[in-house]
């Protein structure tokens, strides 16, 4: 009924436009020849032609023609009042009127075509535009596809344009859409595009076998469908519902081919990316277990090794020892046992960094007791090495005890296992505007300036990791000091060695007398 409504609409307009055409130039022409005294104004006429061949085509233009012709017979020629032409030489006039209007309709309406040809190339140009820039932009498809489905939708004159993926018609799932989606997929018969972009567009109207009660055939062929895929697999489709019957023109079929092109090829690569970034993880999961099972092979055997010969050595019957002898042995397997459970408390500390179940509290806090009690829990089996304390007792910083307890004894762990016994280490702590730095820095050759972010990625170990060290110490300590909203970094030390930086916002304000600024 639209179609036909249309039809009927175009055809009045037409008639109208002859009628008034040839009227008003029928008018001029009897006023030009009988008072005027011209004794042929008919080619006035084909203003006319040429103007109803610009709106309604050829087709208007001959119609127009032809009428113009009849009423100045009619009119005109002698004798009037009749469609009899006496003299030869007026059909001559009449035919060369005819002709010369048949052809100046003909490019007129040549011109028109082209023109909208040009209009169609023009819409075709800026919908595929937006829907490159789209996909260009993206964040990724889904958000795109929103943006990608209006621009369609109004280049080809639908109502309504939605998205299905999936591998077939009974698993496609709608994931976008612009415009109500009017009814479940594939309950209703409707038109398949088949053809290439560079090619002609051909539809094929699909029926189901059996479709739902009160179908009619003038819905569902309302129905457009342009079937998305891959390497020829099908991996969706882009419905349409439009108000016409008949299928989208040739532009708009071409728009509806290429977008389904760039959809495919968008889909197919986020296929991949998924893929790589999936291989990628695995990749990268299968690193982190190695890296762990070096870290905690090596960080494990080493004090059990300790322990075990510890032990051995007081169960012996046939090794006689003092009571400082035994003291000693039992020190060294608490020393050890104690290495042990820092390592696995890192390990528990920085799962729960990395799962974001790490709580803290903001309370003020003395450092130099802070510092003292770190000292002595990283010192223990080590009390060979020098450890320098400049802290005064005034400085109060703002952040979590526990945490800043812990990630100090593991930078004071890091530093004692990678220097030598004669290196020189140094707690400092120095204050600038409202922010504390706490220094731990060493004599030792340090890290290559390349490393010195590295050395707080998890599992990363240095040149000298032969000598212990998870690579996980670190981490746990940039993880605490974010924790409570602090930095940590590493630099070259005054000392010649590797100087980590712990900054924390001062609880309240204090002297900086005697301190060096950084």
């Amino acid at each position: 009924m639209h179609r036909l409504s249309d039809r009927a609409r175009g055809v009045i307009a037409l008639a109208l436009a002859v009628s008034l055409g040839v009227g008003v130039s029928t008018i001029a022409i009897g006023l030009l020849e009988r008072s005027a005294g011209i004794p042929n104004a008919s080619t006035l006429y084909i203003v006319v032609v040429a103007a109803v061949a610009f709106l309604f085509g050829i087709a208007g233009a001959a119609l127009t023609a032809l009428v113009a012709i009849v009423v100045y017979d009619f009119l005109f020629t002698e004798p009037t009042y009749t469609l009899t032409v006496a003299d030869p030489g007026e059909w001559l006039s009449l035919v060369l009127l005819l002709f010369v209007a048949v052809i100046v309709g003909q490019l007129a309406a040549l011109q028109r075509r082209r023109a909208d040809v040009a209009r169609a190339r023009e819409r075709e140009s800026r919908a595929l535009f937006g829907v490159t820039r789209s996909l260009a932009t993206r964040g990724s498809l889904i958000d795109a596809l929103p943006v990608i489905l209006e621009t369609v939708t109004q280049a080809t004159g639908s109502t309504a344009m939605w998205i299905a993926l999936g591998p077939d018609d009974a698993r496609e799932q709608v994931v976008a859409h612009h415009g109500a989606v009017p009814f479940p997929k594939g309950r209703r018969s409707h038109v398949v595009l088949h053809g290439e972009a560079d090619g002609p567009a051909r539809w094929t109207l699909v029926r189901p076998p059996l479709g739902p009660p009160g179908q009619s055939a003038s819905r569902s062929s309302r129905l457009f469908r342009v079937r998305i895929t891959d390497g020829g697999t099908s991996i969706g489709s882009l419905w349409l519902e439009r108000d016409e019957l008949a299928p989208p023109d040739q532009e708009a079929s071409t728009l509806l081919m290429v977008t389904a092109d760039l959809l495919a090829q968008a889909l197919g690569q986020d296929r991949i990316e998924e893929e790589r970034r999936t291989a990628e993880i695995a990749r990268r999961s299968d690193a982190v277990k190695t890296a762990l099972l070096e870290s905690v092979s090596h960080n494990l055997r080493t004090p059990l090794a300790s322990i075990r010969a510890s032990a051995g050595t007081l169960m012996d019957p046939d090794v006689v020892l003092d009571d400082v002898d035994r003291r000693a042995s039992a020190a060294s397997i608490d020393a050890a046992a104690a290495r042990l459970d820092r390592v696995v408390g890192n390990l528990l500390d920085l799962s729960r960094i990395e799962g974001g179940g790490l709580h803290t509290t903001r309370e003020a806090v003395e450092l130099e007791e802070v510092v003292a009690r770190a000292v002595a829990v990283a010192s223990e089996g080590w009390r060979e090495r020098r450890i320098v304390l400049e802290v005064a007792d005034d400085i109060v910083v703002e952040g979590d005890p526990v945490l800043l307890e812990e990630a100090l004894a593991n930078i004071l762990d890091n530093a004692l296992v990678h220097t030598s016994p004669d290196s020189l280490i140094r707690v400092r702590a120095t204050i600038a505007a409202e922010t504390v730095h706490l220094l731990v820095e060493d004599s030792a050759p340090g890290v290559a300036d390349g490393d010195l972010e590295r050395i707080f990625h998890k599992f990363f170990r240095g040149p000298t990791a032969s000598r212990g060290g998870s690579g996980v110490g670190l981490a746990v300590v940039r993880g605490f000091v974010e924790a409570m909203e602090g930095r940590v970094y590493a630099r070259r030390s005054e000392l010649g060695g590797l100087a980590v930086v712990v900054e924390l916002p001062a609880a309240a304000p204090v002297s900086a007398a005697g301190y060096d600024r950084p």
